[in-house]
């Protein structure tokens, strides 16, 4: 969903549950939210202040085998996965409760039943192999790359969305994107390098046994599987690269149907949104002309025979961690070489975030009713406003933005929508039938109900009250087209905020996070973005000029740092996330300036308020991941490591250089004037 900025940034706000590596009663019983035993204090704080909050938890706490990554988010899914785990044991042993309680259970209980799913081998997905294999035209191959998504067996060739006109949010529009490929990044298929080789002989292989175990020869299935390789190379060679993917402008190309069948002259837009169930739109939008382009001539050259296998392929794909356990054990060995998981997640696991993907409004009724209080809400309302009056008073100050420019930002400021826990109305999900013995077609009957209420939308008024996350979530999300931000149920727990905490933990954790979640709204994306959603150029161009060279400088920063010791975090592909972090804590940390602690130099367990701040920061990031999948982060993940998000906003604060008199010689140390102060 390119119109929304999803991060994995978080907020908190219940009560406050044991998290081991996270806080750790004293003897007097106390909660000690900064514990002195995660740290490691013989790294001084102006050298790496990542390494002093958190090197001591980073040494003790290994990647667990069934993870590539473990650090605090990760602590906090494991603890939503538990209790989605929980309520849907309830739900299962108690069937017939009520509707929701009645299919929240019978999904997961068909989800754990290996026995019954490992005796239908691939037989869920047989008859529309067969159906497949069957096509004798190329005609009839297109119908089917264009059917087979709306019956959630995939999304070939290309990717289709019906959503929010960008350039007038008020109204939906079909929208086309480059896609076709099943490999992370288009750098997979392109670089050769020894590990996108490795990657790429890894796939062949799972192709090639996939094909096997689905009926096909050895030779049949090896030579299908090369042929596809080639064909989504072909189709890696067309798309843009995640960078330019970010431009909203570049991205943005309104086409009529009858233009852009013109354009793609094999394709008949018209007769294939139709079997898409989209009708009556004259116009669409295309985020890449020039790969639908290349796809025409690509679907006009290569054979019959491949086009089938490929779209085989999607299907075998995607209903492979629905079937038996040979599938999904093929599918992990695979998953071991792109990200260096050493063992399977455990099934448990699994499912309830299946779950939580799936039926999310009927689980989150129930995980809110438990989970959740309004007391909660009402607290995150109040920060919320805190903080956007702050962000006010910093676009008052601002030296490098112009008057006029200021009063559209405020403008824009004050229209933000606060969406906080859950919806005000429900999905209820009607028609979609859950039974207890059908995994795969309760995982299928779900996938075509969302498309078809997707593909329902055209022609109706936008629904701003619908979430682009369910309550479980362990995120938070900024939207540019409806100007909202919103932080489910989920990730509003310790660590970031504890009714029972300190300002300074409070405001170190979810008030930066509210920070965070303002300042998309003016990143390099979100800038571009009015006060009421649409794509429309609010600034001077005089304003918008320094804003980029500010910007210009927060990317070189960004690119000096590195994982596995020497691949470079890509600046530009962070830059939105990176300037919602260094917006964030400074509006967080002058927010914090206002309250009795921030106002006081009373230390707690040693810390003055204000390195207690910087403190809570610094463990939101701590997080350890395996090379294998960092490697993976740099190319595809908009957001730096923990180590650069900790460590590169608080270099550009004056306020961190006070607190832990960090001096010149420190390698952290910047001087004043180029300290980068944006928002």
């Amino acid at each position: 969903m390119k119109k929304t900025l999803f991060l994995t940034f978080s907020a908190a706000l219940v009560l406050s549950f044991n998290v081991a590596h996270s806080q750790k009663k004293s003897k007097a019983g106390t909660v000690k939210y900064i514990d002195k035993s995660n740290m490691d204090l013989s790294v001084k704080p102006g050298d790496n202040f990542y390494q002093y909050a958190n090197g001591n938890w980073l040494k003790n706490n290994p990647v667990p085998a069934s993870k590539t990554r473990w650090g605090t988010f990760d602590v906090l899914r494991l603890n939503s996965a538990e209790r989605l785990r929980n309520l849907a044991e309830e739900a299962a042993a108690h069937p017939g409760k009520d509707s929701i309680s009645q299919r929240v259970g019978d999904f997961y209980a068909s989800g754990m039943d290996t026995a019954a799913i490992d005796k239908l081998g691939y037989t869920p997905i047989k008859a529309e192999l067969q159906k497949l294999n069957d096509i004798s035209t190329k005609q009839q191959a297109l119908n089917q790359i264009a059917i087979l998504r709306t019956e959630g067996l995939g999304s070939p060739l290309f990717r289709f969305s019906v959503g929010q006109d960008d350039k007038d949010v008020n109204t939906y529009i079909p929208q086309f994107s480059q896609g076709g490929t099943s490999l992370p990044d288009r750098d997979y298929y392109l670089k050769n390098d020894m590990r996108s080789k490795t990657i790429r002989e890894a796939y062949v292989s799972y192709m090639t046994d996939l094909f096997h175990m689905t009926g096909d020869n050895l030779a049949q299935a090896s030579q299908k599987a090369h042929d596809i390789l080639s064909l989504e190379t072909g189709l890696a060679k067309l798309q843009l690269s995640r960078v330019e993917m970010r431009d909203p402008k570049k991205t943005y190309n309104k086409f009529s149907v009858a233009d852009f069948s013109k354009m793609t002259p094999g394709f008949d837009w018209k007769n294939l949104m139709a079997r898409m169930k989209v009708t009556g739109a004259d116009s669409i939008l295309v985020n890449n002309p020039e790969f639908f382009k290349g796809a025409d001539a690509l679907f006009s050259a290569v054979p019959l025979d491949t086009w089938k296998a490929y779209l085989e392929w999607r299907v075998i794909e995607s209903a492979a961690p629905y079937l038996s356990s040979d599938f999904v054990n093929r599918s992990f060995d695979f998953t071991k070489v792109m990200t260096g998981q050493k063992e399977i997640t455990p099934r448990w696991q699994t499912v309830s975030s299946l779950l939580d993907r799936s039926l999310g409004e009927l689980v989150g009724q129930l995980y809110v009713k438990k989970y959740f209080t309004e007391a909660a809400k009402q607290r995150m309302l109040a920060l919320v406003q805190n903080v956007q009056q702050t962000f006010a008073d910093r676009i008052n100050r601002l030296t490098w933005m112009s008057d006029s420019t200021k009063q559209q930002a405020l403008v824009k400021l004050h229209a933000v929508v606060n969406k906080i826990g859950y919806p005000d109305k429900w999905e209820t999900y009607p028609g979609v039938v859950i039974k207890r013995n059908d995994f795969y077609g309760n995982v299928k009957s779900v996938s075509e109900f969302n498309y078809n209420k997707m593909a329902a939308r055209m022609g109706t008024p936008v629904d701003k009250t619908r979430w682009g996350m369910t309550p479980p979530t362990i995120n938070a999300y900024y939207s540019p087209g409806n100007n909202e931000i919103a932080f489910p149920a989920g990730i509003l727990q310790f660590p970031f905020f504890d009714f029972g905490a300190d300002d300074a933990i409070n405001y170190g954790g979810v008030a930066a996070v509210i920070g965070h979640e303002l300042t998309h709204g003016f990143d390099d994306q979100g800038r571009q973005y009015a006060a009421d959603g649409n794509l429309r150029d609010w600034w001077t161009k005089t304003d918008a000029d320094k804003f980029n060279v500010l910007a210009k400088k927060v990317v070189d920063q960004y690119n000096t740092f590195t994982v596995n010791d020497s691949i470079h975090v890509n600046g530009k592909l962070t830059l939105g996330e990176n300037l919602a972090d260094l917006g964030g804590l400074n509006i967080a940390y002058e927010a914090f300036k206002k309250t009795p602690e921030g106002k006081s130099d009373k230390k707690i367990d040693g810390f003055t308020p204000d390195q207690r701040f910087f403190l809570s920061w610094a463990q939101i990031w701590r997080s350890n991941t395996v090379p294998e999948y960092a490697s993976q982060l740099i190319l595809t993940d908009p957001h730096s490591p923990g180590e650069a998000r900790s460590n590169a906003p608080i270099s550009n604060m004056d306020s961190w250089y006070k607190a832990f008199d960090v001096k010149p010689g420190d390698k952290m140390y910047k001087p004043e004037n180029e300290r980068i102060k944006i928002w």
